[in-house]
């Protein structure tokens, strides 16, 4: 009961922090999907690097690192990139511009057209699988640790976790709806620090139980390595290709990411947050991936099933009361996750769909009250894509599910990584060869999976985008900007801080190798 209670605890703090934060009656849509664009650093990186983190680092993630070991932080560690690429090339854009959603600057470079067609896949993609995903790996991970107190909610676990899904969905979508971005932000900053507190109690447990760093290396040494061989099947290193260029992707060109960059106070504060959040997920990828390396230097492979590696050491290790701060810590992944992409959805909704095709004199409380039924349509999208999800997931227990939801996304993902490139990139593009670059990327990678079915999913994605960047570049080479102009910084503070985490990267990996 004492573990029970602190969940509650937490649940009526978060919806407290979301009720004070709600949207007044005269806040303008500015305000309501970008918080007044007065966010400063410290909530820009907590905040984004929250939204980041899922149930599906814990247990997915923790499960593979089990499997592969460090060579699974790559995942983690590599976002480095992205999130360069985002402070220095692609937010100076988008705070140039003063955009609300990324759509408003691919419309600007690529023509309305595409711009219709990148907020249709975004939304496509955020209103099904991110939810759903984010929505299962929650109610799952509850179930995991907590199955026999959670059996009142139904005696089938299945149905439980189904249940759980609607629970989770029900109380994240609420204060969204009530509070936009302000709501978000403000119980981000709360759950990155809870999440913070469960990982790390986790990895503590599993260290402690493995004999400390020094028996990590001694046990598990076979497991230490950033690269796998070109021949792995799932991680092999030829995977950081196609990585760099769907880091592009999710730092640079997702909504549910970047909304609080384009909400920075200034660009100051925007590359500021973006760095720090660099920074916190070297972090992340300790809590994350350790533990499960751990668990195998305790068990060998003494685990079925590799997502089980988080509710062991919980289950295993974890007293009473304890428990519940983990559980808050998961619940904590799934809600900054959540309600980021709700957020975004009825962003995108609203700005690029509803005024722009719907009601294009629409007042601030019109596009406000649309993008609030964005969030009730998506929550029920979500609900089903999570019930799918989880039927797959009992259909093949056995497998590192992570890889089989990235390789779901990357069908999207890819053409995605296209459009944001060219525009950014070129001065005048060919805009019907852009368009059919893009949408040529979904049908390339199935008939690259038909043809090749052992070629791994990030090596598919980088040959895929690689075909549909020279797509959409023929023909515009002369029109290309050199890429020294498109760096920006505001000052060399920040100019160095980037230069020190990129080589704090690279010394990562030749350490690691």
């Amino acid at each position: 009961m004492l573990d029970f209670g602190i969940v509650l605890f937490y649940f009526a703090m978060i919806f407290g922090m979301a009720y004070q934060g709600r949207r007044k009656e005269t806040a303008t849509a500015e305000d309501y999907f970008l918080s007044s664009r007065q966010l400063r650093w410290p909530s820009i990186a907590l905040s984004t690097i929250a939204t980041n983190i899922q149930g599906y680092q814990f247990l997915g993630m923790m499960g593979s690192a089990y499997l592969y070991g460090l060579a699974q932080a790559n995942l983690e560690i590599n976002a480095v990139q992205g999130l360069l690429l985002a402070a220095f090339v692609f937010i100076p854009l988008f705070l140039r511009h003063k955009i609300t959603t990324v759509t408003q600057f691919i419309t600007l470079k690529l023509g309305r057209r595409i711009g219709l067609f990148y907020s249709l896949a975004n939304l496509s993609l955020f209103a099904t699988v991110t939810l759903g995903a984010a929505l299962f790996w929650g109610a799952y991970a509850a179930d995991r640790v907590f199955g026999e107190q959670l059996a009142f909610l139904h005696e089938d676990r299945m149905l439980r976790i189904g249940i759980l899904i609607v629970i989770l969905g029900s109380f994240s979508a609420l204060y969204t709806y009530m509070g936009g971005l302000r709501a978000v932000v403000k119980t981000d900053v709360i759950q990155f620090f809870v999440l913070l507190l469960g990982g790390l109690t986790v990895l503590f447990v599993a260290l402690e139980a493995v004999g400390g760093w020094s028996e990590l290396y001694n046990k598990t040494a076979d497991k230490m390595h950033l690269h796998l061989p070109a021949q792995h099947e799932t991680l092999p290193w030829t995977h950081m290709f196609g990585l760099f260029f769907l880091n592009i992707n999710y730092w640079c060109a997702n909504q549910t990411v970047i909304q609080r960059a384009l909400a920075a106070k200034n660009l100051k504060e925007a590359q500021t947050g973006l760095l720090v959040g660099g920074l916190l997920k070297y972090a992340m990828a300790v809590i994350i991936v350790i533990p499960g390396i751990a668990l195998y230097g305790v068990l060998g492979d003494g685990l079925s099933e590799p997502d089980m590696a988080f509710p062991y050491w919980v289950d295993t290790y974890i007293p009473v009361g304890l428990k519940g701060v983990i559980l808050c810590g998961l619940f904590a992944s799934l809600m900054s996750t959540v309600d980021s992409t709700f957020n975004s959805i009825a962003t995108l909704w609203s700005v690029d769909i509803y005024a722009v095709y719907w009601n294009t004199k629409a007042n601030d409380k019109q596009k406000i009250t649309a993008g609030r039924q964005a969030i009730l349509f998506s929550f029920l999208t979500a609900l089903l894509m999570g019930w799918i999800l989880l039927y797959l997931k009992f259909e093949n227990p056995t497998a590192a599910f992570t890889h089989t939801l990235n390789a779901l996304r990357y069908y999207i993902n890819c053409g995605i990584v296209v459009l944001i490139c060219t525009a950014a990139w070129v001065f005048v593009p060919n805009k019907k060869r852009v368009l059919w670059a893009f949408l040529l990327t979904l049908p390339l990678n199935v008939l690259l999976q038909a043809v090749f079915p052992e070629m791994n999913y990030f090596v598919r994605a980088f040959w895929v985008i690689v075909f549909g960047l020279s797509l959409a570049l023929s023909g515009s080479w002369r029109s290309l900007q050199p890429l020294t102009q498109l760096f920006k910084s505001h000052s060399k503070k920040e100019t160095r801080a980037g230069l020190a985490l990129a080589i704090s990267l690279i010394v990562i990996h030749l350490i690691f190798h």
